[in-house]
């Protein structure tokens, strides 16, 4: 149930997710030709078994196409709309990294701050962790949290923070690179300790609102939330619905939202400007990572990097309670593919890749089928 698995990183990090090799590229079509996408996503799905999926498909910050496939809930047969509200996964971890560097950018925080100012009973071994480490996963925080939480159990954030702290480091700050989902949730209560706001009230406020994300907003189980879809599960090849976590755990900072494929459209659209962030703040977030040794890791702050037959992409996957989530921002060709699904077990980085491909044939790929 973990926010996006180490398996899930390795899919997203490689760009290709299941690639073998270029085609050659027929002629090219006109820049909003999106003749085949639908006979595609279709196709994936009943390959993939999703029940539903929504996506958006974004041409230099202004939106081409937003449509839902399949089935959004299916004890009570609702359609999947533009409008149905999925999961985000870790996919929220972009919108957390951007709250962080505005926080930066007022001066309330440095990416060279240690996390220690901030946590005043921080274990000794946290003593070299800064924020930079944190948004880059390269802290070496464990991400073997999950693993020891009682998921029913709500817990406070200074709870949390001790039940992460019990973990030694994996690796010594800035050496390696592995994805941890606690630093995200450390960020969350930094954000929590120097703004006295919950993370979530703050995307609202500073992000939300200003883009019109209307349906964006942190998870709730108890609210009435209109269009909402329902996560699901592959268990012995049967559908079933998603396990339930404890309310607290799911409003982390690691990836706790609800949102539509309109709101990451607008959410796109935001990022080509200096609308929410300085240019020189986006570039840092888009830089691959430096490690202690001078190499870099393919990820810069809440955000992977690959490559496609030459074009650069900066994407992100997300993986929650029977939801999966991809956004793939193919920046030279100004084209972003936006992909939500409920369920678990999907593949939609596949389907995002395979979209680029349809509607652009030099972003063409070759995939390997998988049950």
């Amino acid at each position: 149930m973990h926010r996006t698995s180490r398996a899930v990183l390795t899919t997203l990090l490689a760009a290709l997710p299941v690639a073998l090799s270029a085609q050659a590229a027929p002629a090219p079509r006109s820049a909003n030709d999106l003749t085949g996408v639908d006979e595609f996503v279709r196709a994936e799905m009943v390959r993939q078994r999703i029940p539903g999926l929504s996506i958006a498909i974004v041409r230099n910050g202004e939106l081409v196409r937003a449509q839902g496939f399949g089935t959004a809930n299916l004890e009570h047969g609702v359609p999947v709309t533009a409008n149905t509200i999925f999961q985000s996964g870790s996919v929220g971890k972009q919108f957390t990294a951007a709250l962080v560097m505005m926080l930066i950018e007022e001066g309330k925080l440095s990416l060279d701050d240690h996390i220690a100012k901030f946590i005043p009973d921080a274990p000794a071994t946290w003593k070299d962790v800064t924020i930079r480490h944190l948004l880059s996963h390269t802290s070496g925080i464990s991400n073997a949290l999950y693993d020891s939480l009682d998921m029913r159990l709500d817990y406070g954030e200074e709870q949390l923070a001790k039940k992460i702290a019990i973990f030694p480091l994996d690796f010594a700050p800035g050496a390696k690179w592995n994805y941890s989902n606690p630093g995200y949730v450390m960020l969350g209560i930094i954000i929590h300790k120097v703004t006295g706001k919950f993370y979530g009230d703050l995307l609202r406020e500073r992000i939300f609102t200003p883009l019109g994300m209307g349906s964006a907003r942190i998870i709730s189980e108890a609210d009435i939330v209109p269009n909402r879809a329902a996560g699901y599960e592959l268990v012995n090849g049967e559908i079933k619905n998603q396990g339930w976590v404890s309310p607290v755990l799911n409003t982390t900072a690691d990836g706790s939202l609800y949102l539509t494929a309109l709101d990451m459209a607008k959410w796109d659209a935001a990022l080509y400007g200096e609308r929410l962030l300085k240019k020189s703040s986006l570039d840092q977030m888009w830089t691959p990572i430096r490690l202690n040794d001078g190499t870099t890791a393919p990820y810069g702050f809440g955000w992977a990097f690959g490559e496609v037959n030459g074009h650069r992409v900066i994407q992100h996957g997300g993986a929650w309670q029977g939801f999966k989530t991809y956004i793939a921002r193919y920046v030279g060709d100004g084209l972003t593919i936006i992909v939500l699904a409920n369920l678990g077990e999907a593949n939609p980085g596949v389907i995002a890749h395979g979209i680029a491909g349809v509607i652009d044939p030099a972003l063409k790929q070759t995939f390997t089928p998988r049950p």
